[in-house]
């Protein structure tokens, strides 16, 4: 993730820890922290929820009820209201300083696209979207990297309709997060509530099941849905088709196998689940950005 060009020509350095520049529209505010020396234990907080998103550089956090953890590029941090950050900041240099988003969204915005989505996204048993309450730490899928990138450009371009563009932009935003929370929610505590949730009771069976042919048909009936509600209802509450979910939890699961060197590339693609080993290589390049192959020589050498 790369700040604009605008961004630059518009800042002004005025401390050298935590320096804040900040663009306000009409339903969220963006701050943009630049740390350019090592500092400890420094306090944030917003009195709107937050998504907090690396850009450069390394924090370390530590939160309300949950155990200190790296803040790394490529990953971002749902904070609810009111929350306290306690920041480190130990690799900041002034040549090379740690760069992060902290996105305030009103919860007025963010419920009226939680309305929308009850109305036209229904969730299977009935069950209805809401805002999470606690810390929410992931990292970014391709298209969640490229909104916050595209929010960058409008927040800082001078244009007289950005507020209606990032209106837009921050609708999908909302959705994209809430549905990466559900996948989470489903991937980490299926076994716990899959008894009474059949979206989380299909996750299970496909973690238990890569190696197994996997079809839609097989799916909707373990869901007890008909194939076309099934596919509908998977694909609202977890942002990806099933067949695109499969393949995910396919691919980091041979992520896993090829790193053990004695793994032949033609046993991996056979034990998680893929038909052939061309459809295994362009799915897995298309993930990796790399063959199989090249991904096993590069994490065994």
């Amino acid at each position: 993730m790369e700040l604009p060009k605008n961004f630059y020509r518009a800042r002004k350095l005025e401390t050298m820890v935590e320096n804040q520049t900040s663009y306000t529209m009409n339903h969220a505010a963006m701050h943009v922290f630049e740390t350019h020396q090592t500092a400890e234990s420094v306090l944030l907080q917003f009195d709107q929820p937050v998504l907090a998103s690396m850009i450069k550089g390394k924090k370390i956090m530590h939160l309300r009820d949950k155990q200190s953890f790296d803040f790394l590029p490529g990953e971002s941090l749902i904070l609810p209201s009111n929350e306290v950050m306690c920041i480190d900041f130990p690799q900041a240099k002034v040549q090379d300083p740690t760069q992060c988003l902290a996105m305030a969204i009103s919860e007025e915005m963010i419920f009226k696209v939680i309305s929308i989505m009850n109305d036209t996204m229904p969730r299977a048993d009935e069950r209805e979207w809401d805002f999470m309450d606690y810390n929410f730490h992931f990292t970014n899928d391709n298209g969640i990297y490229q909104i916050i990138q595209k929010l960058l450009f409008l927040f800082t371009e001078d244009h007289p309709s950005k507020d209606v563009f990032v209106d837009f932009t921050l609708k999908e935003l909302i959705i994209r997060i809430l549905q990466a929370n559900t996948r989470k929610v489903y991937l980490d505590k299926s076994d716990q509530i899959c008894s009474n949730n059949r979206i989380a009771f299909v996750v299970r069976y496909i973690q238990e099941n890569l190696s197994q042919p996997l079809t839609i048909e097989l799916l909707s009936q373990k869901a007890c849905m008909s194939e076309s509600n099934f596919h509908r209802v998977f694909k609202n509450e977890m942002g990806l088709s099933p067949v695109e979910f499969i393949n995910n939890e396919r691919i980091q699961l041979a992520l896993r196998l090829l790193k053990d060197p004695s793994r032949k590339i033609k046993d991996v693609f056979m034990e998680c689940g893929f038909e052939s080993r061309s459809y295994f290589n362009r799915v897995f390049k298309k993930h990796i950005l790399e063959s199989p192959k090249e991904y096993q020589n590069k994490v065994i050498s």
